[in-house]
């Protein structure tokens, strides 16, 4: 009979290092699973496949959650999103459960199960009538017994603590994370004051996720942290980002770049980067770490290699790898060799090869959010009217 597995509060109450997995819907877009825009997941039960062998890649990289591939799966997501597939929300839901506890049993991994926000609070719904969307993801996270419950990618703290509420009521442990900045969620509610809503609405972990690069959404937790400890209340705290520089964002996050999300690739972080992020974590007392949109398993690996002597152990990813570029010194060009050594790539100022693009972008920064009438969800795709309304809108670039 296998050992019974760590929970994850045991694990952070102890001190140890959660290293979460990374971004898979951008991950299953650029190899053909996911539609670019919907954002769905029903390639979990349309392509299994995919799906469990990044499940897999993570873990070999060093993950210690395997996140269940449900983002956006909830029921009106799906349906007013153009979700023609002849998947159910159940269905998606389900099958992304077994996928994650299938590879999740392979190594010494924790299934979460994940909700993040609805169309039906970006369009004025009732608490209730949001709630009763949680709800039915949340049934067969119970059905099928994950470890514990993350409530992620949550723009306004009102909705995230409604989430947490439905997740409390399982009994299983929540974390909750919103998709913000320094500046707050999107009604300027402070990421202290978010944090302290949260954990009093039952969340035993707290943090942020996507929307920013590692080293803001570190800052961004530990303004969390404070605002936590300065209430006087406890909590575990983790950080999931995006692998793109977003030195230019404005509170909204890397969606209003310009770029997004087809030619975010010159900003992606370089393993250096993300091993650079992973200590940063560590320092700042966040002890889940890990990755949102941009995330593949070598960045993961490297937020495994750099936190290595606290956890005790380098990931089996890392057999072919070696620690700082250490293979290079099997390369046959000499001056490639010379480049096995953590201080050249520490000290490497990567250049673009983009003579002609700026180093910054402006957001396309239009303001609207909860009620506005341009998030009003329609099951339709966009006509060409409206979308003629919205170029119209557009500032020139």
């Amino acid at each position: 009979m296998a050992p019974v597995k760590k929970g994850i509060l045991e694990r952070l109450d102890k001190g140890e290092i959660v290293i979460g997995d990374g971004g898979f819907v951008f991950a299953l877009e650029k190899r053909g699973y996911v539609k670019a825009g919907p954002w769905t997941p029903e390639a979990a039960a349309e392509h299994p496949e995919a799906v469990r062998q990044l499940h897999r890649e993570f873990l070999r990289s060093g993950s210690n959650v395997m996140q269940t591939f449900t983002f956006y799966a909830s029921d009106d997501k799906l349906e007013n999103r153009g979700n023609v597939v002849r998947f159910t929300g159940q269905q998606i839901n389900e099958a992304a459960c077994d996928l994650a506890r299938e590879v999740a049993n392979e190594g010494d991994a924790l299934v979460a199960g994940g909700v993040s926000q609805t169309p039906s609070y970006l369009s004025c719904k009732s608490e209730d009538e949001v709630k009763a969307t949680f709800k039915k993801q949340i049934d067969v996270f119970v059905k099928k017994d994950v470890d514990f419950l993350i409530a992620e990618y949550f723009e306004h703290v009102e909705e995230a603590e409604w989430a947490v509420h439905v997740l409390k009521s399982t009994g299983k442990p929540v974390a909750a994370t919103l998709c913000i900045g320094p500046d707050g969620d999107l009604n300027s509610v402070s990421p202290g004051d978010c944090a302290v809503r949260l954990v009093k609405a039952g969340a035993q972990i707290v943090g942020v996720n996507c929307h920013f690069d590692p080293m803001t959404c570190v800052k961004t937790v530990e303004l969390m942290k404070e605002g936590v400890e300065r209430a006087g209340l406890k909590a575990h705290f983790m950080v999931q980002p995006l692998a793109y520089h977003t030195p230019d964002c404005n509170c909204q996050g890397f969606i209003d770049l310009p770029e997004f999300p087809f030619a975010l690739e010159p900003r992606i972080l370089t393993r250096w980067d993300m091993q650079q992020y992973a200590r940063a974590a560590y320092n700042a007392g966040i002890r889940y770490i890990g990755g949102c949109c941009g995330f593949e398993p070598y960045h993961i690996r490297a937020v495994a290699e750099e936190l290595a002597s606290e956890r005790g152990l380098l990931p089996a990813a890392s057999e072919k790898h070696g620690m700082w570029g250490s293979g290079l010194d099997m390369h046959t060009k000499p001056w490639v060799r010379a480049r096995a050594r953590r201080d050249y790539w520490e000290k490497l100022k990567p250049a673009s090869g983009r003579p002609l693009c700026p180093s910054m972008s402006c957001p396309d920064s239009w303001g609207v959010t909860k009620g506005h009438a341009d998030l009003m969800q329609q099951k339709e795709a966009t006509t060409e009217e409206q979308l003629k309304q919205l170029f119209q809108k557009a500032p020139a670039k």
